[in-house]
């Protein structure tokens, strides 16, 4: 089977930093139609530059995607752009601190609506265009779902409380909609990560030695990867290469899980 994607249309959401801009970006190096999704448009168009919009394999859309209407927005103008849709990558991802004794944090709330919920409603529209767009034929691949989610979701850390909640969440999602939407030919399936060196990281390391030798040496592979391992990743589970792969959890941590926890932050 081939790891190839050219042609296919994606959506990538949380597309104007780290690893969704990655996977963004080496989504269109492979010949794909990429829809780069994000809040933050500000940054998006920084990102992808004036003449984004110019390119024929590229659209950028901005939008709150916990709002039913966004997403339905999103659709509509990857159909109107490319005529379909199928490949999804849920990459919008936030990170917030837990103060796990004090009852008025709300950062668990927080997490599961933007790091599970919302990837939870984009799935299901996209899954439904999908499906009317197979026109009933469900014979081969119709079509792939790839979530964004991280080592948190096993490791204990106190003060990632709510991120490690939603990161389990949506594993937990990924195996339920995988199963669900089997019988349709849409596979499910998930990335999750542990440290990869996005601009965010670079920032917390400048002038922190202790805390990248920390990283390290809690690493098997003794090193953090980069953007582009994962986007190989979710590559992998786009394409028909995983054509019989669904429902599954890809760790790319660099055996990170597969040792002790130690107290580093698990993204």
């Amino acid at each position: 089977m081939s790891f190839s994607i050219s042609g296919k249309t994606a959506i990538v959401t949380g597309a104007a930093n780290g690893v969704g801009l990655a996977i963004g970006r080496h989504f269109v190096q492979m010949g794909a139609n990429v829809v780069f999704a994000d809040m933050d448009e500000k940054k998006l168009c920084s990102e992808m530059g004036e003449d984004a919009q110019k390119e024929e394999t590229v659209r950028t859309f901005s939008g709150d995607l916990r709002k039913k209407l966004t997403i339905a927005n999103l659709l509509s103008a990857t159909v109107d752009a490319f005529e379909r849709v199928d490949i999804l990558v849920n990459a919008s991802r936030q990170v917030m601190t837990t103060n796990p004794l004090d009852p008025d944090d709300n950062s668990v709330e927080e997490l599961l609506q933007q790091n599970t919920m919302t990837a939870l409603r984009v799935s299901q529209a996209v899954a439904r265009r999908m499906i009317k767009q197979a026109g009933g034929e469900t014979s081969g691949p119709i079509g792939s779902i790839v979530n964004l989610s991280s080592i948190a979701a096993r490791r204990t850390h106190p003060e990632l409380l709510a991120y490690s909640v939603s990161s389990a969440a949506l594993d937990q999602m990924t195996r339920s909609m995988a199963v669900a939407l089997a019988p349709n030919g849409i596979r499910v399936n998930a990335v999750a990560f542990g440290s990869v060196m996005s601009a965010s990281l670079k920032g917390s390391l400048k002038d922190q030695d202790t805390l990248r030798e920390t990283i390290v040496e809690n690493t098997p592979l003794q090193r953090i990867a980069s953007p582009g391992e994962v986007s190989d990743a979710v590559q992998y589970l786009a394409s028909d290469a995983a054509g019989f792969v669904t429902g599954q959890i890809i760790t790319v941590d660099g055996g990170r899980t597969l040792i002790d926890p130690a107290p580093v932050s698990a993204h």
